[in-house]
């Protein structure tokens, strides 16, 4: 062989071995089109696999019966004295539909003054939003006009828990009769020798929603034990009719900066127990407060604000062991929802479309904070679809992303670290 007809060999080889590896056949590649309902039969990645073997339900948000994004509208009815901090409302309950007509429970404070500081509070002036509060009560047509009713927990007589303040209603329907727990002070929230806002739980009766309403005069659900998660905070009890018991979530709060909080769950076969909390509690890692409702067989949740898996939405098929089914965004703060089979309990729930919740801090920049409810809707429900709920792309108004600037201090110490 002569050399130029060599140097040719040689260049041929040294140019096939520079060629990129082959693809693999089409069929070993992710396919194009419909996402398959059937997971396929090849290697995929962790994020696929999910997809498949997660707990979502669905293969995309489209079709995810419990995902959903989150509209807002202001309620019309209620007076706030033009916004001077001094009358609040918060902390809805569930809703019950009852002879035509939306019902309501929720916190509302109606004091001299806005919320001051610990060291400025005392009997007539609030250390927080939820101080010196009662329970009351409000009816509606259509779930956006609403008439204030009147009080339907006062705070109680001394030495009984609540005589300090009472807030944070859930309600529950059993056997013919009406239950409303709530949170039941006997120190000022976040006052001397606490450690934030301690408080357990109180339950009152009433044979109509419209009340009069029994309290217990007892505790019903006891903070735990020295050294254990729920020793100071048992807040945001949320009832359910469940497996033929009462299903009371509540959070709990474990310290840290900023504070880790989850829920836990305690069950009974009366209202007012004794009520024995379940051994896996914390039964959810993240949370506020958090809303419930039953799901298919088991229980759903709407898990916003705090925790490493707020603002999703999760499922557990026993009421126990929840899993995120959804991850959604603009959630409703302390949302109480319209939930038409709370009391039920026959294993098919159908889930919800709407509710109230609170705007918090309004006014707090000019010393008036308080809180006002708004309606919120959804489709997290099996018998709706609205595709428009089912939109994840959502965008906000820059204003809204600019009010989470740097603090002067963040600035600070970026601009002495680019110096």
């Amino acid at each position: 062989m002569s050399l130029a007809r060599l140097i040719v060999f040689g260049w041929i080889l040294l140019l096939g071995s520079c060629q990129a590896p082959a693809e693999p056949a089409a069929a070993e590649w992710f396919p194009y089109g419909n996402l398959p309902r059937n997971k396929p039969d090849q290697p995929l990645s962790a994020a696929l696999d999910r997809v498949y073997e997660g707990s979502y339900g669905s293969l995309e948000v489209a079709t995810n019966e419990l995902f959903s994004n989150f509209k807002y509208t202001p309620l019309e009815g209620l007076d706030y004295r033009n916004g001077d901090g001094t009358l609040s409302r918060r902390d809805a309950t569930k809703i019950m539909r009852i002879n035509g007509k939306y019902y309501v429970w929720y916190t509302r404070r109606n004091t001299s003054t806005p919320p001051r500081s610990s060291e400025e509070a005392n009997d007539t002036i609030p250390s927080r939003d939820w101080d010196l509060a009662e329970i009351w009560y409000a009816t509606s047509e259509d779930g956006f006009v609403w008439e204030e009713q009147g009080v339907a927990i006062p705070r109680l007589e001394k030495p009984y828990a609540g005589w300090r303040s009472v807030s944070t209603p859930g309600i529950l329907f059993w056997k013919g009769k009406y239950y409303l727990y709530y949170q039941a002070y006997t120190k000022m929230p976040g006052g001397p020798g606490t450690k934030g806002d301690d408080c357990p739980v109180g339950c009152s009766v009433a044979d109509s929603p419209d009340g009069p309403w029994t309290p217990s005069n007892q505790v019903v659900i006891k903070n735990g034990p020295a050294g254990t998660w729920d020793q100071y905070v048992i807040h945001d009890p949320y009832a359910l009719a469940y497996k033929g018991k009462i299903y009371v979530y509540y959070k709990g709060e474990m310290g840290g900066s900023p504070k880790v909080r989850a829920q836990g769950l305690a069950i009974a076969d009366h209202p007012f127990g004794p009520f024995k909390k379940h051994p896996l509690n914390p039964v959810i890692n993240s949370g506020h407060e958090t809303a419930l409702f039953h799901f298919k067989e088991g229980i759903a949740a709407l898990v916003s604000r705090d925790g490493l898996e707020h603002n999703t939405i999760q499922y557990a098929p026993d009421g126990v062991n929840f899993e995120v089914a959804a991850i959604s965004s603009l959630f409703p703060i302390a949302p109480g929802a319209y939930v038409p089979d709370a009391f039920e309990d026959n294993g098919n729930g159908r889930g919800i479309t709407w509710g109230l919740c609170h705007f918090r801090n309004i006014g707090l920049a000019e010393g008036k904070s308080h809180s006002i409810l708004a309606r919120f809707d959804c489709d997290l429900s099996l018998d709706w679809h609205d595709p428009a709920m089912k939109e994840s792309d959502i965008f906000n108004h820059p204003n809204i992303n600019f009010q989470f600037g740097l603090s002067e201090e963040q600035r600070k110490r970026i601009e002495d670290r680019s110096n």
